[in-house]
This record gives structure tokens, sequence and C-alpha cells, in this order.
């Protein structure tokens, strides 16, 4: 682990006028141009990370049992010698080398990829199981074939630092506690070291996703801290894949402006922030226009800040209807069976099915919102959809939305015209 002189020491080792531009000189070792360049991608989300509204079918036989909910608890309830069995039958056919060569032709140059500590760095007593690094060693080289750069995220923390089924473990926010960001650390230096001699592919590593910073759990400063150190890490190990760092709920200009930029020493950091407009009451009973006006009006936020900023998470939904996507059997805000919701409609085909059966308006509201999310989160450096591929949420299934012509083709053509540039509504029927 580096200290923040030794950092800083790094970081501006070519500062100087001698130097020429110190931004360009530092960034030139990069296999993707984040300056000049727009970031398209998608998540592969539900494969390394569980996700029971990702791929209910692993959950289904023990959704009435309250006692699994995300991937410690049905790893625990399974047992080592089930769990593996189960697990890397997933992991071996959930995405494959015709993913990555499908998610190229449609444009996309990069792919997110979650994986959890404990890929990583399991810790004694966990009852998660491993495998999954010599898959990710596989996806890298279908990567290479297509031509899509590698964003691998660490999507969860020991003790999770969310809270959420998608850090591995629903419930109490504990990391920060014990050595659980040590741990953390050494994940990071696990997860740079493996893959930095594939810097030609993996251009980006994300210390840590979603960290919950509105938390009365965590510390904003040791966050901070922890991104310091996470930096040196991957620094050791491969000096100039980018860095990437999640917004952890806070404003990216008013909170995150000024920190880790190349004013601050540091180099090739990416800022990740998440925009989905669907976890509230207020915000699922917006009409169709109002999310496309909210979604642009994120252009001059995105625009405005100091380091590249990537839209990490996104998606084409407008409600949050999807089957489990609040946690394994809670239901939704949009139809009120959320608890203390209010009821705005019905989910319909939106809580399970396939793009093919969705109601025609809400194809026709998605594939506005889309086109004005990709306008408004090109503003800097670009965005990558949650998620490429669902089982039965096809409101996230970016694969089929693009498919079904939802999804522009080429991804910067237009159907609608600039949404962003005018303050009328051009949603039929808004």
């Amino acid at each position: 682990m580096l200290s923040i002189i030794q950092l800083l020491g790094v970081a501006t080792a070519c500062v100087s006028i001698a130097c020429g531009n110190p931004v360009r000189q530092l960034e030139k070792r990069l296999s993707f141009d984040y300056n000049g360049g727009k970031v398209r991608g998608v998540n592969l989300g539900g494969w390394f990370v569980l996700e029971p509204w990702i791929t209910p079918s692993l959950f289904e036989p023990y959704a009435s049992s309250g006692a699994v909910v995300d991937e410690y608890t049905l790893s625990q309830t399974l047992g080592p010698a089930a769990a593996q069995s189960v697990l890397e039958a997933h992991w071996n056919t959930w995405i494959t080398e015709a993913d990555f060569t499908e998610i190229a032709s449609f444009g996309l140059n990069h792919v997110r990829i979650p994986i959890g500590y404990w890929a990583l760095n399991p810790l004694p007593g966990d009852p998660y199981v491993q495998g999954q690094l010599p898959i990710l060693d596989r996806a890298i080289g279908w990567a290479r074939s297509a031509g899509v750069k590698v964003m691998l995220d660490l999507h969860g923390a020991p003790g999770s630092q969310n809270g959420y089924d998608n850090s591995g473990r629903k419930g109490a926010i504990q990391w920060q506690t014990g050595d659980t960001v040590s741990n953390t650390i050494a994940a990071i230096k696990t997860l740079a070291d493996r893959y930095a001699a594939d810097a030609d592919v993996v251009t980006a590593i994300e210390l840590l996703n979603e960290p919950a910073g509105y938390s009365s759990s965590l510390n904003l400063d040791t966050i901070k801290q922890f991104y310091w150190d996470g930096y040196g890490n991957v620094r050791a190990g491969e000096g100039d894949t980018a860095v990437v760092i999640h917004d952890a709920f806070e404003d990216v200009q008013s909170y995150w402006n000024g920190f880790m930029n190349t004013g601050s020493g540091a180099y090739n950091v990416i800022l990740d922030t998440h925009i989905y407009q669907i976890f509230s009451d207020a915000e699922v009973g917006r009409k169709p226009c109002a999310h496309v006006q909210t979604a642009c009006g994120y252009s001059s936020t995105l625009a405005g800040t100091d380091k590249w900023t990537v839209v990490g998470e996104w998606t084409g939904a407008q409600t949050d209807c999807a089957k489990w996507l609040n946690g394994l059997g809670t239901g939704a805000r949009y139809d009120a069976t959320f608890p203390g919701s209010t009821y705005h409609g019905d989910c319909q085909t939106k809580y399970q099915g396939t793009v093919d059966g969705l109601l025609e308006v809400d194809k026709v509201n998605l594939a506005y919102y889309v086109e004005a999310q990709l306008d408004a989160y090109e503003s800097h450096s670009g965005w990558i959809f949650w998620a490429w591929k669902t089982e039965s949420a096809p409101e996230w299934h970016f694969q089929n939305l693009t498919r079904a012509g939802l999804i522009p083709q080429p991804l910067t053509s237009r159907r609608f015209g600039s949404q962003c540039s005018t303050t009328t509504c051009l949603v039929p029927g808004n």
C-alpha cells in the first residue's frame, strides 16, 4: 500500500514545463482516448455478482423461504459443493464470446464487469465460492478479439459498502469496520496485479461500486483515503490504467471537483456516477416528458466536472416495476406493492416478460427516454448502460432493446431529434 506522499511522488513526477503537457504526457499509454473519445458501454451485470432480479431463476426455489436474498445467503444455503456447481454453470453460460461479438457489432466500445472481493481475496468464514477469475481471464481475451475495452469494477466489499444485494450481502453496512477496508485494498491489488499486462484491453479499474456516502455507517473521509490508497495500488501494478472512483452518491461537482484531479497530482482518474429516476415515489410518478427533461438537465452537471466523468449505470426503465428490483420478495413503488409507497399505475408487462411483449406506449416512451439520455450523458466522457441482459426485466435488457429497434443503431443516430435542445415535449401523448 502506498502512502499519500508516495502517491503524489508517483503522480507528479512529470508535472513540469519541461515535460510538455503533463496530462497528455501521462495519459499516453492508455489504449482508449478518454479525452477525445466517448465511452459507450454496457454492464455485464448478474455474472460474477448475483442479483436476484437479473437472474431470478437461481433464486426461485428459495423465494418463499425468506432465508435467501443475495449471493451470500444463496451460497450459504446451497453449501460449498452445490454452490460451486450451480455458480460455475452460471458463470460459463450467462456471458459467452458470442455476447462480446454482438456487443462490438452494436457499436459499443466498453464493458464494465462487476466482481466481488470474494473472487480476489476470499475471507475465512465466508460461504462464497471461487473460480471466477479463470473465466474473467477468458473474457479479457474475448474483449481483445472483439475490440472492446474493459472496466473492471469491484462491486462488493467485505461487510457490504451499501447494504444492497448488489454488494453480495444485503443488510447492515459494515464496510469500514474492523479490517474490511484493508481487505478491500488487498482485493484491488490482486485485481490490478493480475491484469497489469492486459492494459491494451483493461483500460480502467473501479475501486468500489456505490459506497453509501449518505449512510451514517460510512465516513466520507475514509472513502476518500481508500480511493487514494486504491489509486496507489493500481499505479504500482500498471502505471497508466485509469482509476475509477464512484461518487458515493455525493454531488459530482460541488463535492468531487478538486479531488483526485490533475491539480492534486492524480492522473487518469474517472468519476463514475449512476443516474436512475426510479428509486423514490416522486421519481416513478414523473410523466415521460419529465423523465426526459430531468435526464437532459444532467448535461451541464456532467460537463462541469474537473475529471473524466462517466455515467456508469443508467437504464431505459421509468419505473421500478421489474420483479425483485428492490430486493427478493419486495414489490414496486410504481404499483404501491412496495411498503409505504403511493399507487401510480399497473406494472403490467414491465414486471416480467420480454421486450417484444411490452405495451406499445411503453416502447415509445422508453425509446424517447433512451435517446435523451444518450445525448445528455455524452456531454462529458460517456456512459455504460445497466445491463447487457436480464432473464425477465425487459426495460433493462440492452441486447434485446437494441434488437427490437428501441435503442438506436448506430448509437449516434437519432430518430426523435435533439430533445435536450428544446423545452418542448416531443414524446407523443405527453
